[in-house]
């Protein structure tokens, strides 16, 4: 008998135990005491020293005792000018690298003057529409010194052509521009539901983009492949593990079909994770994809260069997770997820802000949010220590089990024929569903908790301060956007946009046409509607 089997049916069974059953955020049902039984692996194999393969335990030798994190708080709203000056206090506040929120109409490939933007200009982030909106926004800020991201996918390959020529018109040159684009149209479909075309053209722009800024952008992170709303559309963090390590899959898949070697562009992938309340389990998840991901660049793909098997990743706190009711709680839960995103060996990180349930952040719920990153990283001591939790038989033993677990989930999305096939057939997406419902059960039926809502609810709640955008701005907008069309050089524009037309049909790159129609004042809505009409638009099949 072993010496953990002994316990269970002697000393911990004559302790009493709360009458519940111990599980996680993601009901993965916890051993009240994990032991050297529950570890399984040598050291080298399953953990190696930081550094080196299979980067279990980070992928930099000195972690954050050579750097910290970058601390990249998500900032966008109204006019450019607007969140320039957010970027500019954000800079001045200690933050290191830029974050950018687009508005919907941007995100969904529509200028702010179409019909479809009425009431949405500069809502939820930043409108951009022209190239000349993409030099206000980046105005002042050193494009070769502060590295950007950008969170956008289906019009992602217009934002970086814009964000590019405004380099290029700095006289900055692309080899120097370094920074992310999200880019990651496969979650589209699995979870987010932002699209302009179908899966298949979709891929293929990516794909796009990937070789471009391989041969072009040698800074450049082609793709932030994130699990991020995988896991805000109800994912467990296994779901949000395995979908997420799939898609990357899938992507390297295309761009080695494409002929571009493997050693020649992966290591500008990214990866993008939510950082959810169970402390554990998020640890254990980001160990296990930093792992899964070596070993599959290693095995399935032949990567020689250790720098194509590292995981490198951004990391966000859940969104998911905050309350409208009792917001300042909200501070406490970001803290904690970030705490475990740090000791899980995250590259980036935002936290979010305690108001963002009910508005865009105010500037002072901007500041508590960095200054919890800032508290982290100079005063609790966690940075002093490489991978702390390693060698913890529960924390090994939940890598061990999302490791196994997301690699089922892979191998079945492999038999239906890939990540592509099974979005189509709606595999990932009633996973999903199903596993959100899960959760919301448990809620309504008080088996889980969330503090303020469910449990310890209070009568009346004292409101916080909110921002509030000027409806004003989009007017502005529109006539800034009217401007630039009235302005230009029509014929010029007319014979750039069908460039990109031709490219579509032809199978070129997509992104130096792209490129030259930004130069002659393109729109993003403009190049957006080429997408449609030579690609077709995507409708959701309502799997789900």
């Amino acid at each position: 008998m072993s010496n953990k089997k002994k316990w269970l049916e002697t000393t911990y069974k004559q302790a009493s135990e709360r009458p519940i059953r111990f599980s996680t955020v993601s009901d993965m049902e916890l051993d009240p005491l994990y032991t050297p039984d529950d570890v399984s692996g040598s050291y080298d194999d399953a953990l190696g020293n930081p550094g080196e393969f299979p980067y279990t335990r980070g992928v930099y030798g000195s972690m954050y005792r050579g750097r910290l994190w970058t601390m990249r708080q998500f900032a966008g709203f109204g006019l450019a000018e607007d969140t320039n000056a957010r970027f500019h206090f954000l800079l001045g506040q200690g933050q290191d690298g830029l974050s950018t929120a687009f508005d919907m109409p941007t995100l969904m490939g529509y200028d702010a003057d179409h019909e479809r933007a009425l009431g949405e200009v500069g809502r939820e982030g930043v409108s951009v529409s022209t190239v000349y909106d993409m030099a206000t926004l980046f105005d002042r800020i050193p494009l070769d010194r502060v590295t950007t991201s950008m969170t956008v996918n289906c019009s992602a390959s217009i934002l970086l052509a814009m964000y590019l020529v405004v380099a290029e018109r700095n006289g900055i040159p692309w080899e120097r521009v370094g920074g992310t684009i999200q880019n990651d149209m496969l979650k589209e479909y699995i979870a987010q539901k932002e699209w302009i075309c179908p899966p298949r053209p979709a891929l293929r722009i990516v794909t796009d983009m990937i070789e471009f800024c391989a041969r072009k952008v040698p800074r450049w992170h082609a793709v932030s492949i994130s699990g991020y709303h995988i896991r805000e559309a109800g994912s467990t963090a296994v779901q949000e593990l395995a979908f997420t390590i799939a898609d990357g899959i899938c992507y390297v898949d295309e761009a080695v079909k494409r002929g571009i070697a493997v050693d020649d562009f992966a290591q500008r992938l990214s990866f993008f994770w939510n950082l959810h309340n169970d402390f554990l389990e998020e640890v254990a998840k980001l160990r296990a994809a930093r792992r899964m991901w070596a070993r599959i660049m290693k095995d399935r793909f032949g990567a020689k260069n250790p720098k194509s098997m590292m995981l490198r990743t951004h990391a966000q706190t859940a969104g998911a997770s905050l309350t409208a009711q009792q917001p300042i709680n909200n501070v406490v839960r970001v803290a904690i997820q970030a705490l475990a995103g740090v000791l899980g060996g995250i590259q980036s990180l935002h936290t979010n802000s305690m108001d963002e349930t009910l508005a865009l952040p105010t500037e002072q719920a901007v500041m508590v949010a960095l200054r919890t990153q800032q508290v982290i990283a100079e005063e609790t001591g966690v940075t002093n220590t490489i991978d702390p939790f390693g060698g913890s038989y529960a924390v090994e033993a939940l890598t061990d089990r999302m490791e196994r677990e997301a690699n089922d989930y892979i191998r079945r999305i492999d038999e239906m024929g890939g990540m592509v096939k099974a979005i189509e057939t709606g595999y990932p997406q009633r996973e999903i569903a199903e596993a959100a419902f899960h959760f919301q059960r448990q809620l309504e039926q008080g088996i889980k908790t969330v503090v303020g809502v469910n449990k310890y609810s209070i009568p009346e709640e004292i409101p916080i301060a909110t921002l509030k955008i000027d409806p004003a701005i989009e007017e502005r907008q529109i006539q800034r956007v009217r401007k630039v069309k009235r302005e230009r050089n029509s014929v010029a524009v007319k014979e750039a946009l069908a460039r990109v037309a031709e490219a579509c049909r032809s199978g070129e790159n997509l992104m130096g046409p792209i490129c030259e129609a930004v130069r002659r004042d393109a729109t993003v809505g403009e190049v957006s509607d080429i997408f449609r009409a030579e690609f077709g638009v995507y409708r959701d099949p309502g799997w789900i």
